[in-house]
């Protein structure tokens, strides 16, 4: 009996054993064949991230799933290969990131530790993720997104779902900034210092300067204004019926979403500060520059501020200045008045107007009083070798920029008025070489090139369907002036390393800034309604910069159902198009050099839609 208990123990220990073995070889089965098969999967999902990184957006400062970005991924991938793979889907970010604005991120600038002075602004300029930080994901909108409202029913009022943002409506609330009505927010059009409305206030301005029919416009020849501290752009907003274009400025600062808004309303808007560095604008592009209660102390550092503001301002042209300063009468103010009083004074401005709350004083003509000023007098005038066009991270110098000696002998930028202005051959063309010939004739391809663009999305859009619109390339700004008798107002960014040819957008009456499409673009995501892209892909791959990258931040900054022209070579449009399933873009249109009669041979336009998808908290929001 004992031999036979010890038999059937030496069975079941060797029935475990050989179970032992089984599992440990299926172990090692599964082990080793799910690491091979997911080593594959891993690379391809690490190609498609270490372009652009995702640990930035993680919040993690230590975790870095990309690493250095190696050669390959900084091409387009043109070629096919091994470099050539595209991802069948990218991933969403995090809810909290659907307003992020990548080179103006707050948590970005802790994140690197950056050393920056905030009574000098530095925290509200650019400060751009490095490449292992960027964001590899798509950006959702907020929960219970809808469609925008169309122009012009937008100018008074948006969806608050869009911009989910109250508080500037309570803490504004004596001031008619924003009133919150049921699912919508309105805008009344009063600011800071016009609580019962922009229009009045505009008018009395135009009072003030003795313009006919109290239209600040001056028959044309007041175009292009700078609206500095602009809170959500009603200013800007109510001068588009005078024929005026205001360039609406405003950090991403306490009021945060104010100039998140004035895109939402349809109205021309950038993110910026008068911080350190000159804003991305050429010289002489403004006729009026406006601050509105704009708490900007224009005294500090040597009129540093002041002095940014009258390398902008064209011959001849306005500051309006409506602050406690201009009126009051207690001792801090009066000193203040004092002050800027002399800085303008010795700055060679006078005070064209002065009435109330608010004083005008007008920029000279010519270089006479400058010349006049005894020397040694502060502030001087700017070296010979100080280019004022210059403005891509230069930083500003407390100096007069002097006017050039065609602009010193015209008494003027020689300009025709408003609308004529858009297509006569401004002087500031001479500074490139470029005749009045070579301008009409750019003109002329661009308006055939925007004829057959229309043709192209007719069956997807209507009269009101646009309203921002963005140039990525703007050159002398030809495509925006094809689009005047649209209802559209466009933002014509030109290549901060090309030639400074934003000046000629501004000498016709346009408004752009200079950008560098290897960066993210100023601007909160969702607020363009068509991109226009020529030869940008191209440009950037020049510079050895991410084609995908520049496709996710096209996808940030356009709204849902708007649309991109991409005109380019066609490699590019290859390059593109293995993409559209990944961003939810969908192809709507295509055309080459034999459809469209204003094509260069090796060129083709490729017309996209972006879909509109929510994440299922949206969902569950919306039902």
């Amino acid at each position: 009996m004992t031999r036979g208990r010890s038999d059937g123990g030496q069975k079941k220990h060797l029935l475990t054993s050989v179970c032992i073995v089984a599992l440990f070889l299926v172990f090692l089965y599964v082990f080793f064949g799910s690491k091979n098969a997911g080593e594959s999967a891993i690379e391809y999902g690490s190609r498609s991230l270490r372009k652009l990184g995702s640990s930035y957006l993680s919040g993690d400062e230590d975790s870095d799933i990309g690493g250095k970005q190696d050669e390959s991924s900084m091409k387009l991938g043109l070629d096919d290969g091994e470099d050539g793979i595209y991802p069948k889907s990218f991933p969403v970010c995090d809810d909290r990131h659907s307003e992020i604005i990548p080179c103006l991120d707050r948590h970005l600038i802790y994140q690197m530790r950056l050393k920056l002075d905030l009574n000098l602004m530095e925290h509200y300029e650019r400060h751009c993720p490095l490449l292992e930080r960027r964001y590899n994901c798509l950006i959702p909108p907020p929960p219970g997104y809808k469609i925008p409202i169309k122009w012009p029913k937008s100018r008074d009022e948006v969806w608050k779902a869009n911009i989910p943002h109250t508080h500037l409506a309570h803490e504004k609330s004596d001031q008619n900034w924003m009133i919150v009505k049921g699912d919508k927010i309105q805008f009344p059009g009063g600011g800071t210092h016009f609580h019962y409305g922009a229009d009045k206030y505009i008018a009395s301005i135009a009072n003030m300067l003795n313009f006919s029919n109290n239209n600040l416009n001056n028959e044309g020849r007041l175009r292009t204004v700078f609206d500095v501290g602009c809170g959500v752009a009603s200013f800007g907003a109510y001068l588009l019926s005078s024929d005026i274009i205001t360039m609406s400025l405003a950090p991403n600062d306490v009021h945060q979403n104010q100039i998140q808004f004035a895109l939402e309303r349809g109205i021309p808007a950038y993110l910026g500060v008068l911080g350190t560095k000159r804003l991305p604008y050429p010289s002489r592009s403004f006729e009026l520059a406006h601050c509105s209660r704009c708490r900007i102390d224009w005294l500090q550092r040597d009129g540093l501020l002041l002095l940014e503001l009258d390398r902008l301002l064209r011959p001849g042209g306005y500051f309006a200045y409506s602050s406690p300063e201009a009126y009051a009468q207690d001792e801090e103010d009066l000193k203040i008045w004092r002050e800027m009083s002399a800085l303008v004074d010795r700055m060679c401005w006078r005070i064209a107007a002065k009435r109330d709350q608010t004083v005008i004083w007008q920029k000279p003509l010519t270089n006479d009083c400058y010349l006049e000023r005894e020397p040694g007098t502060r502030p001087p005038l700017c070296r010979s070798d100080n280019d004022p066009d210059a403005t891509w991270g230069v930083l500003m110098e407390p100096c007069i920029s002097p006017y050039s000696d065609y602009d010193h002998k015209t008494r003027g930028s020689g300009l025709a008025p408003w609308p004529a202005r858009l297509t006569s051959p401004p002087p500031r063309l001479a500074d490139f070489g470029y005749t009045s010939e070579m301008f009409e004739k750019d003109t002329e391809v661009w308006r055939r090139r925007v004829e057959n663009y229309w043709n192209l999305l007719s069956p997807k859009i209507s009269s009101d369907t646009l309203r921002n619109v963005m140039d990525m390339k703007a050159n002398l700004g030809s495509f925006a002036a094809a689009l005047k008798d649209k209802d559209v107002w466009v933002m014509n960014a030109v290549p901060e390393d090309g030639p400074k040819t934003l000046k000629i957008v501004y000498d016709r009456g346009l408004i752009g800034t200079v950008h560098n499409w290897c960066e993210a673009f100023s601007t909160y995501p969702r607020t363009y309604d068509l991109l226009h892209a020529w030869t940008v892909f191209s440009d950037i791959e020049k510079q050895g910069c991410s084609g995908e990258d520049l496709l996710l931040e096209m996808d940030r900054i356009l709204r849902p159902t708007g649309f991109i022209i991409i005109r380019d070579k066609q490699p590019v449009i290859e390059f593109v198009k293995r993409y559209l399933a990944a961003l939810h873009w969908e192809a709507v249109a295509t055309a080459d050099s034999t459809s469209d009669p204003g094509q260069d041979g090796d060129e083709v336009v490729f017309v996209i839609q972006k879909k509109l998808w929510l994440t299922s908290e949206s969902f569950r929001d919306t039902e």
